[in-house]
């Protein structure tokens, strides 16, 4: 598994979100997800929605995904 295609799955299953995503060892990955659809959602709720995109991937061919994930709001209001 690499990062570009995770970021891709991630983009695709999450319609408008942008997706940054590391890892080097092909098995822990970390990635940061900006998307709308988190709007109103705790962490754990938002964090599912990155999941449902990748599947059966979690736990098998991807071992660890350390997310954070923010609305494009959010994303407005660190700068």
């Amino acid at each position: 598994m690499d990062a570009a295609t995770i970021q891709a799955m991630i983009e695709q299953g999450l319609p408008g979100a942008r997706a940054a995503v590391n890892g080097e060892d092909g098995v822990h990955f970390e990635a940061e997800v900006v998307a709308a659809q988190f709007a109103g959602k705790l962490p754990l709720a938002r964090h599912r929605l990155v999941y449902a995109t990748l599947g059966d991937l979690m736990g098998g061919a991807i071992h660890a995904l350390a997310l954070k994930t923010l609305t494009p709001e959010e994303v407005a209001a660190r700068r």
